[in-house]
């Protein structure tokens, strides 16, 4: 269902480039994909890092730091990805994927790697959000850009795959902490960061292509080059309607993820089980993740990016509401999985629809509004399950609503769909 101008042809490659494998891939086009996805590793790590060194920072620092003020200053790195994710789509669209990629890719290593030298809490906060802004740019970009390079039949299975990148960071991070942190104290887990400025970058400099170079009028870009570009194309016939369900799908489906993410340790532990240590729990779901990023990559090009995060998201739904009502040890882990599964497969599937539905112009832009709205979500969770909690509404409540996004996104996901069915019966493209 990609209704694309005539602009988007000459971003595809729809016959094998000279060099080009049997899949159709240029050789040179994979290896760009590999050094996008590697970037998207360090959201999952960013995401997971901060949990891993929360304690320490509370204990060791002498920052004076509380729980309460410690949750505000892990929120901050979501406060500027959501901020990132918003203008670098925006900017992909205008000075170029490849630049934009590189800039964001700088800006969080740097200031990721400043984390670990900071004098005070206000500082390192502002670090954190700093870094934000970079890391959150990073993810639309790159996946507009390998939207650009792989072939139309795969589309949908690339930008899945790509989002496995996340939960295999987020589970570096919670392994590497465990030797790391008492070895060499918490500042090394932000160190971590000069793999990124000193092997990742790079590797992107002399991989990543342009595939939109900013201000060329000629046949490449047809009639993009006479189209607005910007978030007002986006808020306007025949977008809006589209765009808006895909943010809010996208809000309530980070809201369950980052939720989880922030707080199932905790809940667990409250709630009773005896699973051992918090690694375990956070391997749970970002397997799961990984899982769902393989599983949905399959389905979606079986079935449609829309069917399957429809079925992905009430599979979240289902296995969180299975954990209310206390379940054995062995259930526990397979609800576990399964909501790693429904959560981050539903995410990667709506950046795979996003990325097939909007024409090349606006794919970056596109990108960068869903996952740039969709970080209240990720800002929110953290706040509301404490909230919750503290309100003494016990821990189900957190899973209630952690299940209740989930079966949220269902629906969102389902209206995108009949929005999609609809103006293609009556002959409206670039929907």
């Amino acid at each position: 269902m990609n209704h694309t101008t005539s602009a988007a042809a000459p971003q595809r490659m729809a016959a094998p480039a000279p060099g080009a494998g049997r899949s159709g891939f240029p050789r040179r086009s994979v290896l760009a994909v590999l050094v996008c996805w590697l970037l998207v590793v360090f959201d999952g790590y960013d995401l997971i890092v901060y949990g891993t060194v929360q304690g320490s920072l509370i204990s060791d620092t002498g920052w004076g730091l509380t729980k309460a003020t410690a949750g505000t200053i892990g929120s901050m790195a979501f406060v500027g990805m959501m901020i990132g994710a918003v203008f670098a789509g925006r900017m992909s669209d205008t000075w170029g994927r490849r630049r934009t990629i590189i800039g964001c890719a700088v800006v969080f290593s740097v200031f990721t790697i400043l984390c670990a030298f900071a004098p005070s809490a206000p500082v390192f906060g502002g670090l954190r959000l700093l870094a934000g802004i970079g890391l959150g740019g990073l993810v639309p970009s790159a996946n507009a850009l390998v939207a650009e390079l792989v072939p139309e039949k795969w589309r949908s299975t690339i930008a899945t795959l790509m989002m496995s990148g996340v939960p295999i960071g987020g589970s570096i991070a919670a392994l590497a902490g465990i030797p790391l942190i008492p070895a060499f104290g918490w500042p090394v887990m932000f160190l971590v960061a000069v793999v990124a400025l000193l092997v990742v970058i790079p590797l992107g400099i002399r991989y990543l292509p342009e595939t939109l170079a900013p201000g060329h009028k000629g046949a490449a870009q047809g009639q993009a080059a006479k189209e607005a570009v910007g978030f007002g194309s986006l808020l306007r016939a025949p977008y809006l309607g589209i765009s808006v369900l895909f943010a809010i799908g996208t809000l309530v489906t980070l809201f369950a993820w980052y939720g989880l993410g922030t707080w199932l340790p905790n809940l667990m532990q409250l709630a009773g089980y005896n699973l051992g240590s918090a690694l375990t729990f956070a391997l749970a779901l970002n397997l799961g993740a990984v899982a769902g990023s393989v599983l949905t990559a399959w389905a979606g090009t079986r079935f449609g990016p829309i069917p399957t995060a429809i079925a992905a998201a009430a599979v979240a739904a289902v296995g969180l509401l299975v954990l209310v009502t206390g379940p054995p040890v062995a259930v526990v882990y397979l609800m576990l999985v399964l909501a790693g599964v429904g959560t981050h497969g539903t995410q990667c599937l709506i950046i795979a629809a996003v990325a097939s539905h909007y024409p090349a112009h606006l794919r970056g832009t596109a990108l960068g509004w869903a996952l740039g709205v969709g970080r209240i979500g990720a800002v929110a969770a953290p706040q509301a399950g404490g909230l919750l909690l503290a309100a003494g509404l016990g821990v189900n409540s957190n899973f209630l609503a952690f299940a209740g996004a989930a079966a949220a996104a269902a629906v969102l996901i389902a209206a995108v769909g009949a929005k999609i069915k609809k103006s293609t019966a009556v002959g409206v493209s670039n929907v």
